[in-house]
């Protein structure tokens, strides 16, 4: 008959447990693989998928009673830097996006903005084209492997332990806000400086000439200036976005 002890089960749930934890915490706030659109199951699935390959290469599990308070401080631990990881990557993701918002601002499409469910927010066309050309970015670059390179990382550099908010001394997610800024407007910068131009020379055209209705004139010169900048500026964008996501995956390794 097979019999075991609860120490020996809880040496073979505990390696399992917390990088589950913290796997499944990352692919719940994850941008692209944590929308809604992606099941639950699979979430759960690549989690344990994922925990299970990293086996070799993790430090030793602290073996604790589960229903300890001990346990409830670890697992809120796991979940904390699992949604932390995630955030840092949406912040790269919502740089892009406010560079499409700036954009779009500019190029006169502010009042094409519809509400988009993925973020529960409005956003122009622009956005929404930024927002989209990013996700595929994201899977074209392997900047999901990337982020599982850095969740396995993560357990080195912030091991499993009682102290839950130690990370955050050493991260200091609060200031990551200001990266949203930095990086989206260094991306929208060139198309910005471009229909700044444009605008000063419609300007101009309307003190030389004021029978040119510039109102009539402006828009569709904005609009084909701004739409004929972002398809030379797009295949620009994986520099930036790439070196952005590597510097905020760099704080978990």
């Amino acid at each position: 008959m097979l019999t075991f002890t609860e120490a020996e089960l809880l040496a073979w749930i505990t390696p399992l447990l917390w990088p589950f934890l913290r796997a499944l915490a990352l692919f719940t706030s994850l941008p692209v693989l944590g929308q809604r659109i992606v099941p639950v199951r699979v979430r759960i699935a690549l989690a344990f998928f994922i925990t299970v390959a990293a086996q070799a290469t993790l430090p030793a599990m602290p073996n604790v009673p589960l229903d300890s308070p001990v346990a409830l401080l670890m697992a809120a631990q796991q979940v904390l830097i699992g949604v932390a990881l995630g955030f840092a990557v949406r912040i790269v993701f919502a740089a892009v996006e406010m560079a499409g918002e700036v954009i779009g601002l500019q190029m006169g499409l502010n009042f094409a903005s519809f509400f988009d469910p993925a973020t529960a927010s409005q956003t122009n066309a622009a956005g929404r084209l930024f927002g989209s050309m990013v996700a595929l970015l994201f899977i074209v670059t392997n900047g999901h492997l990337a982020v599982i390179a850095a969740l396995v990382q993560s357990f080195h550099a912030f091991p499993v332990g009682t102290d839950v908010l130690g990370w955050a001394r050493t991260l200091q997610p609060q200031v990551w806000g200001a990266e949203v800024f930095h990086l989206g407007l260094w991306i929208a910068l060139p198309l910005v400086g471009m229909l700044l131009f444009v605008n000063i020379v419609l300007g101009v055209i309307s003190r030389v000439a004021p029978q040119i209705n510039v109102f009539a004139v402006g828009f569709p010169i904005t609009l084909a200036v701004g739409l004929i900048g972002m398809l030379l500026t797009l295949p620009l964008m994986e520099s930036p976005f790439t070196m952005a996501l590597e510097r905020m995956l760099a704080t978990f390794r």
